[in-house]
């Protein structure tokens, strides 16, 4: 095949796009960007407007740490705020429900009051219910390895594993404690190498090291609450009269809740975008640069990845027989990981430059992957600090991989 640009030869490759990579031909065929709402979309314009600048920043100081500048003082006095109002609603209206009782209106007000803090008020994180979880005493390989990891980066291991099915990995806190949770999904952890998915963890872990605020006890359950309200005061789409006196109520308080968040989220922005790329840095020195590179590049093929598992899904339960579905389930994971290494570097090298071209991330949260991808490769390179023992971790995984590979065949095609 012939480039109709430059009339350069190009390959013809089953299953994947033809692209030239000499003028760039059709490397993006412009696939369609998925519908964003106003705060994905708000979040992409501030990646794309700090990202190179940050880059820039990071790249001529390779011994960058995190630091507590005036925006994340102001963020935690504005995350503060947020909690103060959540606390007054609870509090006013247990002060108008006691004091008020004689009366029959202010108790109603109190009620109302107080129903709006309990809904607002920010919950601490429970354990997904039907997701696996493993503790210290089931898999001491796993955690041992994650304590490995751990150190490297400077910080403390988890307290419990998730497993999902997920192309993505990611920590968090859980119950009044804040106890350290570390979700591993499947999706992305079976495509990996062995040292690949150390600085998976590495980079997971350094987000507890670096301080993201966005990880944090105070300004993290800030977010979620505006989230919240913003949700719970979205205009009805189709509104009747009533809904129509509603939506016309309602329209100061959001466009002011929406004025908050957009601040929190200028005020954390630049400061999670850090957090992101020092992360990265803790993934490659715990294992390797190399590896941390090869990671970032897997992060491409997510969509592919993604399809893949609804393919199985959809395939076992077309089929419709329990026997089917049950042999569908054995072996998934080794089919997932066999379908992404058939992924070629000439494919890998026309999503490296698509991504380039739309500045790509994981999602609207993350720097551009090409970005994270060259501050690694143009950085001093990192040996491996930690070597993990894959059988013994794959023997503790085994259990947790046949529960979700049952689950991706039985739900995931919905």
């Amino acid at each position: 095949m012939v480039c109709p640009e430059c009339g350069a030869a190009v390959p013809k490759q089953e299953r994947f796009v033809s692209w030239c990579a000499e003028c760039g031909w059709n490397v993006d065929p412009g696939t369609p960007e998925p519908d964003r709402g106003r705060l994905d979309r708000l979040y992409l314009r501030l990646a794309h407007r700090n990202g190179e600048r940050l880059y820039a920043e990071l790249a001529q100081d390779a011994d960058a740490r995190p630091r507590r500048d005036l925006s994340s003082v102001l963020a935690y006095a504005l995350a503060l705020a947020v909690h103060a109002v959540t606390l007054t609603c609870l509090v006013g209206g247990v002060l108008l429900v006691v004091l008020g009782w004689s009366t029959v209106v202010l108790p109603i007000f109190g009620i109302l009051l107080l129903t709006t803090g309990v809904v607002l008020c920010p919950r601490p994180r429970k354990l997904p219910p039907h997701d696996p979880v493993l503790r210290r005493a089931e898999a001491p390989a796993l955690f041992a390895l994650v304590d490995e990891v751990a150190t490297v980066v400077a910080t403390r291991g988890v307290d419990a594993v998730v497993v999902d099915a997920s192309f993505n990995a990611s920590v968090s806190t859980y119950g009044l404690r804040g106890r350290r949770v570390l979700t591993i999904g499947l999706g992305l952890w079976e495509v990996l190498s062995p040292q690949e998915r150390i600085a998976l963890l590495g980079h997971e872990l350094g987000h507890y090291a670096h301080g993201d605020l966005r990880h944090g006890g105070v300004v993290a359950p800030a977010h979620r609450s505006l989230h919240l309200w913003y949700g719970a005061l979205a205009p009805e789409p189709r509104p009747d009269l009533m809904g129509t006196f509603v939506n016309l109520v309602s329209l100061v308080p959001r466009w002011f809740v929406y004025g908050v968040l957009v601040l929190l989220t200028h005020l954390t922005f630049r400061a999670s975008q850090r957090s992101e790329y020092l992360a990265d840095r803790a993934g490659a020195r715990a294992g390797s640069s190399e590896a941390a590179v090869a990671m970032q590049d897997r992060f491409l093929i997510g969509g592919s990845v993604e399809a893949e598992l609804r393919r199985e899904s959809v395939a076992a339960q077309t089929r419709g027989r329990r026997g089917d579905a049950r042999a569908a389930e054995q072996g998934l994971w080794e089919r997932i990981a066999e379908h992404a290494a058939t992924v070629p570097e000439r494919e890998y090298e026309r999503l490296r430059r698509a991504g380039a071209l739309r500045g790509h991330s994981e999602d609207t949260t993350h720097p551009a992957t090409h970005l994270r991808r060259r501050l690694l490769t143009e950085a001093e390179p990192c040996a491996a600090s930690v070597v993990a023992d894959e059988v013994a971790v794959a023997a503790e995984l085994a259990d947790a991989r046949r529960r979700v590979a049952r689950t991706v065949i039985r739900d995931f095609a919905g």
